[in-house]
């Protein structure tokens, strides 16, 4: 298996924003300080097992995928991957904005943008690219736990050339709320997840920042060990 520690560059909202507040509280964790947050009561309400819906997600912190967690390939440091983030910040670009919404995709609950975003598919593509000579190639252990027999064909070339299958074209942001839910058991879930959002009257969702998650071993949760806003 990779070793670690591993690295994943994620877009996070902003340690005072009130989309990381209403992630944090929902997983129960939050990633800028490392501390437990408490569940808001609507949600152990409508589902009382809600630190076990909630656990995938919680390990990772609330984030979107920019570049999927990895180990560094041998040679490379820490201290080098935060110069390479501050250099990619700094390079001026189109910031991505999204009408985000509460909606399932592939069997959880995330925040999701309401229609695609042509500047933010570049972002996720161009993060897969620059940052991919620091990546550790994947072991065979590790290239197994994504089910390569369950990914299309261009998705396990993807897996195979990036070390994750859900780069380029088949990239969906989404911001994971929970984990995946029968059917039966997401309809108060969903309905749950969309009243909170909507009281954050959030309309707009500019994609502004890189942060670099680090997990110290395969148990720890990822932590933000640094943030850069995106250069207009």
């Amino acid at each position: 298996m990779t070793g670690f520690p591993r690295y994943a560059i994620y877009f996070a909202a902003g340690a005072d924003s009130a989309l990381t507040r209403f992630g944090a509280k929902l997983l129960g964790y939050d990633a800028y300080t490392g501390d437990e947050v408490p569940f808001p009561p609507e949600a152990l309400h409508v589902a009382p097992d809600w630190r076990d819906v909630s656990a995938d997600p919680r390990k990772y912190g609330f984030h979107a995928t920019l570049k999927a967690p990895m180990a560094l390939t041998p040679g490379s440091t820490e201290a080098e991957l935060m110069a390479a983030c501050a250099t990619f910040a700094e390079t001026a670009r189109p910031i991505p904005a999204i009408r985000p919404i509460v909606d399932t995709i592939s069997g959880f609950i995330a925040v999701i943008p309401a229609e695609p975003v042509d500047a933010l598919q570049q972002l996720a593509a161009d993060c897969a690219r620059e940052f991919d000579s620091f990546r550790a190639a994947l072991t065979a252990e590790d290239r197994a736990r994504r089910k390569p027999d369950k990914l299309t064909e261009r998705q396990r070339d993807y897996l195979d050339r990036w070390g994750y299958p859900y780069v380029m074209e088949e990239f969906r942001f989404h911001m994971t709320l929970t984990g995946r839910l029968d059917a039966e058991r997401r309809g108060p879930i969903l309905e749950m997840l969309r009243t909170r959002f909507a009281s954050l009257r959030l309309d707009t969702l500019a994609i502004d920042r890189l942060a670099l998650f680090r997990q110290n071993e395969t148990k720890a949760r990822f932590r933000i060990i640094g943030e850069w806003a995106l250069a207009r």
